[in-house]
């Protein structure tokens, strides 16, 4: 029993490298063809990198929106107009009240006496509002909702505030917000469609690469399959061929994004200075850059053995 044990198990670990090396020849062979081939390969390429340019476009300028928006929910703000009859200490008083609770970050007073100045300095009528006989304006706040709050708890939070004794008028304009996050959510799933219609759409072109390569060694499939070989064994080759499609097109799509960002950084640059933003363009990270080429590679040999396997079937010696 024990010399039989020793017998399978050389011959096991035979079939399992037999089995690696034949792939890694695949690989090298297809790698050789697809080199061999430069026109065909290189517009086969173009089309899937163009192809896989406009999601990976589309999906780049939403994380930069949404980086916009995120920026937009952090400065939400309520302002509180509080009651005319409150004093000056009274409204400081109520305003440091405000900064101990949990559910606000920040709290900037504003008196009646600043808010006049500030309005006398930006409205132009500084001359006719020195013959006021009592100051009109009433001390205001401004609350800053923690970071993390969402637009219901920021509604609530205004409930809350509004119902206080020394409030007059709590203010907050919380319709633009939810109509931008309404837009952001019709952009995602738009995104995730036009992914799914372009990836479909390098199937075919993989599919079809693969296809006119199997008609155009038709012959050496037939004298293959005449010596024993095995569709598996045949397989291969195209398996790895649409791999290579599908890295080397998202590569070049990867790389077309990239230089389109650095054409767009100028003009950006130029737009900051002019409104004085720190806003910078997001760009492809590292895990971004795996998922492209992952995904294209995926595409490439989900295409290419649609292909073999609807073609080479077809493909028998008579």
């Amino acid at each position: 029993m024990s010399d039989n044990k020793h017998q399978h198990r050389p011959n096991f670990l035979h079939q399992i490298s037999a089995w690696l090396l034949h792939h890694f020849q695949s690989l090298i062979f297809s790698l050789g063809k697809v080199y061999r081939s430069p026109s065909s390969t290189l517009m086969t390429v173009a089309v899937i990198g163009i192809t896989l340019t406009l999601p990976g476009g589309f999906y780049l300028l939403l994380k930069n929106i949404q980086s916009i928006s995120g920026d937009l929910r952090a400065s939400t703000q309520i302002t509180l107009y509080l009651k005319m009859d409150l004093s000056t200490a009274q409204a400081q008083q109520f305003n440091n009240q405000l900064k101990d609770r949990e559910d606000i970050a920040e709290t900037v007073f504003i008196s009646n006496t600043q808010a006049l100045e500030d309005f006398k300095q930006n409205s132009g009528f500084g001359k006719s509002l020195d013959h006021l006989e009592s100051n009109p304006l009433p001390h205001a706040v401004i609350v800053l909702p923690t970071p993390e709050t969402d637009t219901l708890t920021i509604k609530t939070l205004l409930s809350k505030l509004q119902a206080l004794p020394q409030v007059d008028i709590a203010k907050l304009d919380t319709e633009w917000l939810e109509r931008l996050f309404t837009i952001i959510e019709i952009a995602k799933r738009t995104v995730i469609i036009i992914s799914l219609l372009f990836s479909f759409a390098v199937l075919l072109i993989i599919g079809n690469t693969i296809r006119l390569d199997i008609q155009n060694r038709y012959q050496e499939i037939i004298v293959t399959k005449l010596i024993g070989a095995t569709n598996s064994f045949i397989r291969r080759p195209f398996l790895y061929s649409g791999v290579w499609y599908g890295l080397f097109g998202g590569l070049l799509s990867w790389l077309i994004v990239e230089l389109s960002l650095i054409a767009l950084s100028g003009p950006i640059s130029t737009l900051n200075m002019l409104y004085q933003s720190q806003y910078h363009l997001i760009t492809f990270g590292f895990t971004d850059f795996l998922i492209i080429i992952c995904f294209s590679t995926l595409l490439g040999l989900a295409g290419s053995w649609l292909a073999v396997a609807r073609h080479l079937n077809e493909i028998e010696p008579k």
